[in-house]
């Protein structure tokens, strides 16, 4: 009853303010579905259907209220060899797929891998896509009359003065009637939506994918699948931690990774591209007001409706309107005072940060941005646990004994380190392993011990380790080789 009721109240945010910032999303979505299905190598309407059909399943079904999903470049960009070698009805059964693993990765949990990626990463993550979105519009910014130039000036003039006036309306979409009206008035020459691509005029119908069920299929599609479902899933769950930093709400990301996977397979079966969560469109809805599940419901119906029925008023709407719009998401989306603390900041976030940017800039892969930020999260984390372990050494009165001391932890990138110190070549008659304030971590360390006791042993040394917790005795039980041996040493403690 308590979960009923907490779904229910994500839908209780004020309607009126969820309808309107809704409305702005639909617009925003007409150019990025068309221009997703371009890269794709589809048919405009196949990213259009795609993203009314995610974005009214994900309103229901998601685990972030107010986060926008739809056709996006991520996954566009995985789909052209795909389509170019078998065809789009392949491209619909990679999509199910695609859905059924989500699906999986909800019920495995997978969302809770999201608190391996780091600050530095997420930050990386949103101001290159702010920088994505921008370079995006630069088409829209070359080779175009003058007089779009100063609809886009006026457009975000619109967009930053008018919420000076009032807040009752969401600037973006005043801008966008603002700039329609101005043109419709005047005749000016401009490009319109209807300049984009041909616009579907009738409903998607339910089809299952033309396709042989065989294992041939499967083979053709799974890779293809695979790679769609865990570039959706990074990018959407990434989305949902920034919406929820933006609007301090918590959000179920196992729910969210289940959502994405029943969307994508409805919107496979009525015609459209897999997609996932949009940080741009996200943005615009919250910085529009929508906090709840009705304002993507909104989007997702309102653009349908636009397609279907209000077809010649959509047609009209200049390009340079919805440009404008998408120029303040990127102006928003960025975080500007990351530049101010990339001196301030140590140095390791800093080159993650910039690193998670160069990497998804250069190969406009978001994916890839983020795998590279997180293994270099790894590495520096790795480098600097492994600088907290101490080893320090106490020779007895008799000096026939030395003791060592081991503090911190000992793992993969401490091993080494670890190994070295311990001098058993020393012509003593007995070392003393002292690890009270010690932790084995993994088999690596176990290894090292390993190497450390046996070549001891070599050197007719005796070797008695002392203070070992129980974690990590369990550690030695298992996998190390020096308390098999029938050598004579002294009991672990």
């Amino acid at each position: 009853m308590k979960t009923r009721s907490a779904y229910l109240r994500t839908w209780l945010p004020s309607p009126r303010r969820e309808i309107l910032s809704g409305v702005v999303v639909a617009l925003a979505l007409i150019p990025e579905a068309i221009g997703f299905s371009v890269v794709a190598g589809v048919d405009p309407k196949l990213g259009l259907y795609a993203s009314v059909v995610i974005a009214c399943v994900i309103a229901f079904l998601g685990g972030r209220p107010a986060m926008i999903s739809a056709a996006t470049a991520s996954t566009a960009v995985l789909m052209t060899g795909l389509v170019h070698q078998h065809g789009v009805q392949y491209l619909f059964a990679a999509t199910i797929l695609m859905g059924v693993f989500q699906i999986l990765a909800g019920v495995l949990k997978l969302g809770r891998l999201m608190r391996f990626v780091s600050q530095s990463v997420m930050t990386g993550f949103v101001n290159a896509l702010a920088i994505l979105i921008f370079l995006a519009q630069l088409p829209q910014l070359t080779h175009v009359p003058p007089v779009t130039y100063g609809l886009i000036a006026l457009g975000l003039v619109v967009i930053y003065g008018f919420p000076y006036l009032t807040r009752a309306v969401p600037s973006p979409l005043v801008a966008i009637g603002v700039l329609t009206a101005l043109t419709a008035a005047f005749g000016l020459h401009v490009r319109t939506v209807a300049d984009l691509g041909q616009l579907p005029s009738a409903l998607p119908g339910f089809a299952l994918p033309s396709v042989p069920f065989d294992l041939a299929t499967l083979q053709i599609i799974a890779p293809v699948s695979l790679a769609l479902a865990a570039v959706g899933l990074l990018e959407s769950l990434l989305t949902a931690q920034i919406v929820d930093d933006m609007t301090d709400t918590p959000s179920d990301k196992s729910r969210e990774c289940m959502g994405q996977g029943v969307a994508n397979m409805a919107s496979a079966v009525f015609g459209g591209m897999g997609g996932c969560a949009m940080i741009g469109q996200s943005v615009i809805n919250v910085s529009s007001g929508g906090r709840g599940r009705l304002s993507t419901l909104v989007a997702g119906a309102f653009l349908l409706a636009l397609l279907v029925v209000f077809q010649r008023l959509l047609a009209v709407v200049p390009v340079a309107a919805l440009t404008a719009v998408m120029i303040m998401v990127s102006i928003n989306t960025f975080s500007w005072t990351s530049l101010q603390r990339l001196l301030t900041n140590p140095w390791p976030s800093s080159v993650v940060m910039l690193a998670t940017v160069v990497t998804v800039v250069a190969t406009g892969d978001l994916s890839k941005g983020v795998l590279v930020g997180v293994i270099l999260s790894g590495v520096f984390f790795a480098g600097k646990v492994s600088r907290l372990s101490s080893i320090t050494s106490v020779l007895s009165a008799d000096q026939t004994t030395r003791t060592y001391i081991v503090q911190g932890q000992v793992f993969f990138a401490s091993a080494g380190t670890f190994a070295d110190a311990i001098d058993v070549i020393e012509p003593l008659r007995r070392l003393v392993i002292d690890v009270t304030g010690a932790h084995f971590w993994d088999i690596s360390a176990i290894a090292a011990l390993d190497r450390v006791v046996l070549k001891a042993r070599r050197h007719g040394r005796s070797v008695e380790i002392v203070g070992m917790n129980a974690a990590s005795a369990t550690m030695v039980e298992r996998f190390a080789v020096h308390d098999k041996e029938k050598a004579a040493t002294a009991p672990l403690h």
